[in-house]
């Protein structure tokens, strides 16, 4: 019975060391955001271990890094921020860091749309399309593959395991608003974030007039809202910052606009929401977009 014991603790031991050494070989990512770790994750899988700077349902606009992200990242071999002047302090903490390992921008030889606002002059959410996505794969394909060569074959595969899932999502999208007119294609929302996804699938989206992300609206900010609802016919509402209910009827019944849930735009959900991946994220989204048109009267 004392060497069965024996056996079973130097079994244990070395299941111990064996489990170690392998989270030890794992490629560390650092990730700016949800997303991005998301699609990092999808093709580097077990050969990587990825962190995202800014997490789950986390606010990209308020982001201040904090040494232990600068801890972070000098102790990763890859860094893969989405740019298009998205992270502007990215640049910043790299350089506090002392990082001095592989770098990727994943959203390296997109077709930037003009932008505005505080992203500056071009759009940065390109992920709303998923043809961008595409590009981002092949991107960070590339990079797995510089860092790690010995995996090469496995991110390969993963690659195009992947692309295989977006060609399938991207026709699934375009399938959801078969037949709704091109006049009932009109959405307020109140994150301009959905630039790519309307020049994709043939959506237009509108900033509210009166309401900002960042303050609660009054009487009067409702006020404009509805008008200009009711002066440019438009169909759905999906302004997050406005949680009075008895507003949200209010803008439902003088305008006949659907108002819809709450879409995803810089971030993902937990793990256990509807948004829990990048394609969780555009199901989700179009399901409600798709739904609030259907409904909305011609």
């Amino acid at each position: 019975m004392q060497n069965m014991r024996k056996y079973i603790a130097s079994a244990l031991m070395l299941a111990a060391a064996v489990t170690g050494v392998q989270a030890q070989d794992k490629i560390k990512v650092i990730a700016s955001f949800s997303i991005i770790a998301d699609l990092v994750k999808q093709i580097g899988g077990d050969h990587i271990a990825v962190t995202s700077l800014i997490g789950s349902n986390g606010d990209m606009h308020n982001f201040q890094p904090s040494p232990s992200d600068s801890k972070r990242i000098a102790d990763a071999q890859l860094v893969v921020i989405n740019g298009l002047g998205l992270e502007g302090w990215a640049d910043r903490l790299i350089k506090a860091s002392g990082y001095r390992g592989a770098r990727l921008v994943a959203a390296s030889g997109i077709k930037a749309l003009p932008g505005g606002g505080e992203h500056g002059r071009y759009d940065p959410h390109a992920w709303q399309e998923v043809a961008n996505v595409k590009v981002y794969i092949a991107n960070i394909r590339a990079a797995l593959a510089e860092v790690d060569p010995a995996h090469k074959t496995d991110y390969e595969r993963a690659t195009t395991n992947y692309l295989k899932q977006l060609d399938a999502l991207e026709t699934e999208i375009k399938a959801a608003f078969d037949g709704i007119p091109k006049p009932q294609r009109r959405i307020i929302t109140s994150h301009e974030a959905f630039t790519y996804y309307g020049d994709a699938y043939n959506i237009e989206f509108l900033a509210p007039q009166g309401i900002t992300e960042t303050s609660a609206p009054s009487a009067k900010n409702v006020a404009q809202l509805i008008r200009q609802i009711k002066r440019e016919k438009i169909k759905a509402v999906f302004v997050e910052n406005i949680s009075n209910q008895q507003l949200m009827n209010r803008i439902a019944s003088e305008t006949g606009a659907i108002v819809g849930g709450t879409l995803y735009s810089d971030a993902l959900s937990e793990p256990s929401g509807s948004a829990a991946t990048y394609i969780d994220m555009m199901h989700h989204n179009t399901r409600l977009i798709a739904t609030a048109l259907r409904q909305a009267k011609p």
